[in-house]
């Protein structure tokens, strides 16, 4: 990014429709992204100038909204089986080569408290890829949980067998909101290079500037709940029942089920053991970021995330806004049957495209400095 962009973004709210301000020169380099899912670290890198040779994911129904709005090739495979040849020739000859990726999070999520998921494995395999094909720059974004799942062990892992292929290793735990994404996120952010220091850019928006639910979504069409925008499939509301359509009426935006009355106050909730889950059934501040958005963010009862001032949840475009996506990123092909539990996936599990730009631009400023 210019300077005189980035002079920009300090004095001023970055643009909702990231797409605008996309980098006019060409990084150098080549990309290929692990786990890419609908493309939100790959669009960042995209935005910000870098040629994207692939995405690589499980999910087969990744790839319409992969390769329409990246332009480049998505390719169905595990990576626990993927071999270090197959990655390797998929970079694009001469320059400098980029793997990124970002390992499923579940395991390290807050709501497994089991830690039985065997995808956490997958991060020791991006290690492996990672020292079989020695790119010049590493990047993993996970949440922060990671640094101390398993006793630290999986990370920890992680780092030493980077560090000892001969990698600088930088990590660190970002706040999004400071990056422009409107949403009260923490994501742990690991940056490694084979020619020296690189870290992540500082944060660019100050607090009194942070993007807000209402800067991100308040221009959008009102909706009812179960209601669609004619213009935009995606800007659609799930259904409220009867009971919910009270309680949301019943709600104030920060606050929770305890400002209701008794007879909309849940059963489970009564009892003692259910009286501290206060962050569900709740309305989103307008004049904040939003809270983190989940998978399942589009439920009002999932979360805190019921419409400011609309008795109705988050419609999926708001989620995908909320994300830092560009409010014409393409989900899924046109006229395509919406369906919320997939799409709410698709977005909830994205890297938020913002914090996308953050690492591509710390990238492509360490590879100027060390003339790559």
């Amino acid at each position: 990014m210019a300077a005189s962009n980035e002079a920009l973004a300090r004095n001023a709210r970055p643009s909702r429709d990231r797409s605008k301000d996309a980098s006019t020169s060409i990084a150098r380099g080549s990309v290929v992204d692990l786990f890419c899912g609908v493309g939100g670290l790959t669009h960042g890198f995209t935005l910000e100038g870098f040629r994207v040779a692939a995405g690589i994911d499980v999910d087969e129904d990744c790839r319409f909204a992969f390769e329409r709005n990246n332009r480049a090739p998505f390719l169905r495979k595990d990576v626990a089986n993927l071999k270090p040849s197959e990655l390797r020739e998929m970079f694009f000859k001469g320059g400098p080569t980029i793997l990124v990726g970002c390992a499923p999070c579940q395991p390290f999520s807050t709501y497994n408290q089991k830690n039985d998921d065997p995808k956490w494995k997958l991060v020791k395999r991006f290690g492996e890829l990672i020292v079989s094909i020695r790119p010049d720059v590493v990047s993993m974004e996970n949440v922060p949980r990671l640094l101390d799942f398993q006793g630290g062990k999986v990370f920890d892992g992680f780092v030493r067998v980077l560090r000892d292929s001969g990698y600088t290793v930088h990590y660190e735990v970002a706040f999004l909101p400071g990056y422009g994404v409107p949403q009260r996120r923490s994501r742990l952010v690991l940056l490694a290079s084979r020619h020296g220091e690189i870290r992540l850019e500082s944060p660019n928006t100050p607090p009194d500037r942070y993007v807000t639910v209402e800067d991100a979504i308040g221009d959008l069409p009102a909706l009812s709940a179960g209601g669609v925008d004619a213009r935009d499939p995606l800007h659609r509301a799930s259904r409220l029942s009867k009971t919910n359509l009270a309680r949301i009426r019943a709600s104030r935006p920060g606050g929770s089920w305890h400002d209701w009355s008794e007879e909309l106050v849940a059963k489970c909730h009564r009892v003692e053991t259910g009286r501290g889950y206060a962050s569900v059934y709740g309305r989103m501040r307008a004049d904040e970021p939003s809270p983190t958005i989940t998978t399942q963010f589009f439920g009002f009862g999932n979360g805190r995330f019921g419409h400011p001032t609309q008795d109705r949840g988050l419609s999926l475009r708001e989620g995908a806004l909320l994300q830092s996506f560009p409010r014409k990123y393409a989900f899924q092909a046109p006229g395509e049957k919406v369906q919320f539990k997939k799409l709410g996936r698709f977005i909830g599990n994205a890297v938020p495209v913002s914090l996308g730009r953050a690492i591509a631009r710390s990238v492509r400023r360490h590879l100027e400095e060390h003339d790559l």
